[in-house]
């Protein structure tokens, strides 16, 4: 959909009846299940990504975590901080030689809440997919990709600071 016709001009709200629109609220209804379920898990939006990044990358430096989660280094570290004091990360020295650089790793206890994790996404899927059959889902994954294609050049152009002003 692109311009409204002129017969749509009359509509109060003619962006609510955009792609975007309504891409934007499944994105934000999504979030919001996302972030409930979170909160069983006694984790905030965010913290998930890093435990996640952790799980799957091994101990990382606080720029390489920054770099994987494409925030900035002060977000990964207040972030890893408050993971720490969950007792879910910890800072680990000796990376190098004289033993300045640290990286953070995941403890027992973040390994554990990383597959939680895994299980409350699927289930987050299930509820947000349960009125679709297999040929919609299998339908919509293909378009998003689509999208997701179309999009990621004119993603490129502009530094992403969505992520920063949404610290964990």
């Amino acid at each position: 959909m692109t311009k409204p016709k002129d017969s749509d001009k009359g509509s109060r709200e003619p962006y609510r009846k955009t792609i975007g629109a309504h891409i934007q609220h499944a994105a934000r209804l999504h979030r919001t299940l996302v972030a409930r379920k979170l909160t069983i898990l006694g984790l905030y939006p965010g913290q998930e990504q890093v435990l996640k990044v952790l799980a799957e990358g091994g101990d990382m430096t606080m720029g390489e975590l920054a770099a994987a989660l494409r925030v900035r280094p002060p977000t990964a570290s207040k972030t890893v901080g408050r993971l720490a004091a969950q007792g879910l990360v910890e800072r680990r020295g000796g990376g190098s030689a004289d033993g300045r650089l640290v990286q953070v790793g995941l403890t027992a206890a973040g390994v554990e809440k990383s597959e939680a994790i895994d299980d409350l996404w699927f289930a987050a899927e299930d509820e947000m997919l349960a009125d679709m059959d297999g040929k919609d889902v299998k339908r919509l994954r293909k378009l998003l990709r689509r999208m997701e294609k179309t999009l990621r050049p004119h993603a490129e152009e502009q530094p992403d600071d969505d992520d920063e002003a949404e610290e964990a």
